[in-house]
């Protein structure tokens, strides 16, 4: 049996959205907090192992979740780096998801 690791981050938004999706298809996944670079924007990562023959089914459960919006947004700055700046908002795509999926060397649950 040969194994994947699906490393899925999605905004926090959809997070719930996601983890009742993999629940209901009984996939297992483990939840961790993170937070997005360009906004500071709270995220979730979701790391998840399964077989190679389910991997399909998780990717469209994952796209399904977890959609991309625009949404208006004043991006964070450090007043160390920026002396006088005027932050304005700016439309931006949020949500959607980043997906990796790595070939799985060896699984092990003690």
């Amino acid at each position: 049996m040969t194994m994947k690791m699906i490393t899925a981050v999605v905004q926090d938004q959809d997070a719930a959205k996601l983890g009742k999706a993999l629940v209901k298809a009984e996939i297992g996944a483990t939840r961790l907090a993170s937070t997005g670079g360009f906004l500071k924007a709270g995220s979730t990562t979701f790391m998840i192992g399964i077989d190679d023959d389910r991997v399909d089914e998780v990717l469209a459960i994952i796209k399904e979740s977890a959609q991309k919006r625009d949404r208006l947004m004043t991006p964070a700055y450090s007043m160390d780096t920026v002396e006088s700046a005027v932050v304005t908002p700016m439309e931006v795509e949020i949500g959607g998801a980043t997906v990796f999926v790595q070939d799985v060397a060896q699984f092990h649950q003690f």
